[in-house]
């Protein structure tokens, strides 16, 4: 039935440029849904089944007011015939998000939460727990989360030495890192501000012979922090669309594309190197800016 949701036939390469004998593809898993866009499936999968098997009727997850997991979660869970809880993070605002807006539509109710009361999640878990409950971490971060996310390495033959990913919990860099091949290198944009600690999160879902492959966290390309406007970011995206004709998102994507070009720039890719960008999904939080600045 879940495998019904999305279309995997629409995961195509797009072919971005090959300069100095360097190679560069995005791979596009933003096209399989509208809702449950990109690694949302996949991060999801593993859960769900758990859900079904444990006959759990409902179930309570973590967001902000524009996350894609909150929003495909509610998405999926209607479709499946469970109820959604999703625990906000801040105070409720006079207008929601239109993320929030299509949660609530799918049927997710919704409970604010302060930001300092919001970091402790086992509290949480504790206040608000009730029977035929099934939690799941922000972002799907966990386990199952990077082994469902490991699935998506399904899509990628073995010529490619460069993979690049957008990081916000690190569960999709885990989940390649654990599929990747030797003679590969993950490469994990870090999409928040001060936040050097991924890396230790990417870490705790690998084995420690995960942990000997050939993998790195970038904290500079993150444009001021997680979803904040840029205008640099902004011309950017259009000039990749007006160019490439690809879509990108301001919070994932875009600084994935971006650091692509840049390490090219730097020459930090050598000759012969075949590099596959990976582009996530979560191209919703682009209806958060107003119509005219992006030319898509």
């Amino acid at each position: 039935m879940y495998n019904q949701i999305i279309q995997t036939n629409k995961i195509v390469i797009h072919h971005i440029c090959t300069q100095n004998s360097i190679r560069f593809d995005v791979l596009r898993f933003d096209e399989i849904d509208a809702v449950v866009s990109g690694n949302k499936f996949f991060k999801l999968k593993l859960y769900l089944e758990n859900v079904l098997a444990q006959n759990a009727t409902t179930i309570a997850t973590f967001g902000g007011a524009y996350s894609n997991h909150i929003v495909a979660t509610a998405f999926v869970c209607k479709k499946l015939g469970l109820k959604s809880i999703g625990i906000i993070r801040g105070e409720e605002p006079k207008k929601l998000s239109h993320t929030l807006v299509d949660a609530m539509n799918y049927g997710m109710h919704l409970i604010f939460t302060e930001r300092s009361y919001y970091r402790n999640k086992k509290a949480i878990q504790e206040k608000y727990q009730s029977n035929n409950w099934f939690w799941i971490n922000e972002g799907g971060y966990g386990i199952a989360g990077a082994n469902g996310a490991a699935e998506m390495y399904n899509w990628i033959d073995d010529s490619y030495t460069h993979i690049l990913l957008a990081a916000g919990t690190g569960t999709m860099m885990a989940g390649f890192i654990k599929a990747a091949k030797k003679h590969q290198q993950i490469i994990g944009v870090n999409v928040m501000k001060g936040n050097e600690n991924l890396i230790n999160e990417v870490e705790f879902l690998l084995t420690d012979e995960e942990k000997k492959k050939n993998y790195i966290l970038l904290n500079d390309y993150h444009f001021g922090g997680y979803a904040k406007p840029s205008k640099e970011l902004f011309n950017f995206m259009n000039k990749v669309w007006d160019t490439y004709k690809l879509p990108t998102d301001f919070v994932y994507n875009s600084k994935t594309i971006f650091a692509c070009f840049d390490l090219m720039k730097k020459n930090y890719f050598s000759p012969q190197s075949k590099i596959l960008a990976i582009q996530c999904g979560g191209l919703q939080g682009n209806l958060s800016l107003n119509k005219n600045i992006l030319h898509f």
